[in-house]
């Protein structure tokens, strides 16, 4: 193991794409950044695994896409439900898509993870894994001076980036509150052999329903891997007022055995996994003087399709270029106000839309009219996938951004510590 240093410019906590990325970026720039895990990797991460166009346009900034595309490479999404099927590309460039990539991939975490630990360690950042952040000490002007690490170790600092995931427990520490009252997801993920581990197209069910048929506010998934395996995984939305009273890892199995022909599915469900999950910067406390939550930890997680991975690289990047453009920029109101800049519009009308779908009602009456046309859906592909950049100006992404901007005057629930 990497001995741990006395002290470093940038202590980033948490090896996931959203605090590798931060590494990576801090470190190309020149930047003293020591990147510390509570884990030993290789290690497993509960997740989808899939790769949308947004998270393909990170990991292309980072020098990757040579090496994603040694991986499966998808077209876009099967549609499942209401009886019908429907074959959504993903938008791509040109005056009616988006400046994003027009392919998706699917990589397991346990190798995604670990490799994108590597490209921050052959930037130049310092990893050290097993080591878990679980205290600070502060200065009397609230900024942190210390870490203090798993085994009674300390680091002595001068910023912080927390990317410790959803559970967030070094955010904990620095007053990180999660606000169930806006949706959020209950997801779980599975390893199973199938015939169609090679398939072109990521498969999204969107009439999800329990052993006893009854319909539920979620989707199934199967993503294929290409290694003779998909990830197999359910999930449903929430809100404080609507719990999601559902057992997950039953749910996956009912929804395994509804498709185990179909998809080809052979033996029993490996490596179940699941996870809450905050979403749509439904988090306050994401910034301190000199410290900043990134992705998962600060609920950037897409309301509408639990997507995390894209957010977790932009933050980091983001975050890196605040960094290492000054060494004394106070983040206790710029970091919030960036995010808020970057998602606030995005996410607050997605999460008003999850919300709505969390009434399985709702899905029943909907979701037969969306599936009868392939435009419906291909332009929901696009929304619910957050496919819209800030270049695009094609009548749907305008659109978009007009109804994120109405929603967001009007919403008064947290956003990133915004009242």
């Amino acid at each position: 193991m990497t001995a741990l240093p006395a002290s470093t410019d940038v202590l980033v906590v948490g090896a996931g794409p959203a605090g590798s990325s931060a590494a990576a970026w801090l470190a190309r720039a020149g930047v003293d950044v020591v990147l510390v895990d509570a884990a030993v990797f290789p290690r497993d991460k509960t997740c989808g695994d899939g790769l949308t166009p947004r998270a393909i346009a990170e990991l292309s900034r980072l020098g990757l896409e040579d090496w994603v595309r040694t991986h499966t490479v998808n077209h876009g999404l099967r549609a499942h439900g209401f009886g019908q099927t429907l074959e959504l590309r993903w938008p791509g460039p040109g005056t009616s898509g988006t400046g994003l990539p027009d392919w998706g991939s699917a990589v397991a975490r346990t190798e995604l993870d670990d490799h994108l630990r590597t490209v921050a360690i052959k930037a130049g950042a310092t990893a050290v894994d097993g080591m878990r952040a679980s205290d600070v000490v502060r200065g009397p002007d609230g900024r942190i001076s210390t870490v203090i690490l798993s085994g009674g170790r300390s680091i002595d600092v001068q910023r912080v980036v927390v990317a410790d995931g959803v559970r967030s427990p070094l955010g904990k520490v620095l007053g990180r509150e999660w606000h169930r009252d806006t949706v959020y997801g209950v997801a779980g993920r599975s390893y199973v052999t199938s015939d169609r581990t090679d398939d072109p197209w990521i498969s999204s069910h969107l009439e999800l329903r329990d052993a006893e048929r009854n319909l539920l506010s979620g989707y199934g998934w199967v993503f294929p891997l290409g290694t003779g395996e998909v990830n197999l995984g359910a999930g449903t939305l929430a809100t404080a007022k609507r719990p999601a009273d559902v057992a997950i890892k039953p749910l996956m199995r009912v929804y395994a055995e509804s498709i185990r022909e179909e998809f080809g599915l052979s033996g029993e469900l490996r490596a179940e996994a699941s996870a809450l999950l905050p979403m749509g910067g439904a988090v306050s406390g994401v910034a301190g003087p000199n410290w900043a939550l990134i992705g998962d930890a600060a609920a950037c997680v897409n309301p509408l399709n639990g997507e995390g991975i894209d957010y977790g690289l932009e933050t980091g990047r983001l975050i890196a270029d605040v960094l290492s453009a000054s060494r004394h920029v106070s983040l206790e109101a710029l970091w919030p106000e960036l995010l808020r800049a970057h998602y606030g519009e995005s996410f607050a009308v997605a999460r008003r839309l999850a919300e709505i779908a969390t009434n399985p009602k709702i899905v029943a009456a909907l979701g037969p009219i969306g599936m009868r046309s392939t435009w419906m859906m291909q332009l929901a592909l696009r929304w619910m996938g957050n496919l819209v950049t800030d270049e695009d100006r094609d009548l749907a992404a305008r659109l978009w951004r007009r109804a994120g901007r109405s929603v967001a005057k009007r919403d008064e629930r947290p956003l990133f510590g915004s009242l």
